[in-house]
């Protein structure tokens, strides 16, 4: 599966931007907010990519972090919910104010996207609530915690959850752990900072 292109942009859509890698362009489906991160034509761009398939579609969908990318995976996983709606969502808010509205079970911020009543909304907001900590926010989302996934961070998370701490306290708790530990920290040693940090 492709994960990231690396090249110049090539042009841009209301939706939409052809990324030149190589000679090769890639038509990639964008959010507005990655849009405008993506700068100007002829320019050197990344995007962090999803390829979506279907019975009678193939559509490569490309964000400018990672962060979204992972917050566009867990948004179509709720019935209902296709890519044009996700990416309407994160058109509207950063992954940081979807964060806080699934945690908060703000379900109006949700509805402001273009595209989402109020039921569905409703339906994000109640199936990603005990998700949402678990999930990184990019650099600019609006104060939330960014919780690295994967590896040994998000097996911290996960082990503070099975001790009973709510998944917004045990993403906090194990960023703010790696955060004095550095990047390269263990489990063992995350898990123990962070228990003190949810506790303390």
């Amino acid at each position: 599966m492709i994960a990231k292109l690396k090249g110049l942009l090539d042009e841009t859509g209301t939706d939409w931007a052809v990324i030149d890698v190589a000679g090769v362009g890639y038509l990639v489906h964008c959010s507005a907010r990655t849009l405008s991160a993506l700068g100007e034509t002829g320019e050197a761009c990344t995007v962090y990519t999803d390829l979506q398939v279907s019975e009678n579609d193939m559509r490569l969908l490309g964000f400018a972090e990672a962060a979204e990318r992972d917050w566009f995976r867990l948004l179509t996983s709720v019935q209902g919910v296709g890519s044009k709606v996700a990416l309407a969502i994160l058109s509207a808010l950063s992954t940081g104010e979807v964060q806080a509205a699934c945690a908060g079970g703000d379900a109006a911020m949700v509805a402001r996207a273009q595209g989402v009543g109020p039921k569905l909304a409703g339906r994000i907001v109640n199936e990603l609530k005990d998700k949402a900590g678990a999930l990184p926010v990019s650099a600019g989302g609006g104060g939330a915690v960014m919780t690295p996934t994967g590896g040994a961070s998000a097996d911290a998370v996960s082990a503070l959850e099975n001790l009973g701490f709510k998944p917004a306290l045990a993403a906090q708790a194990v960023a703010a752990a790696q955060a004095e530990l550095g990047e390269g920290a263990g489990e063992g040693d995350l898990i123990r900072v962070a228990l003190k940090k949810a506790t303390g």
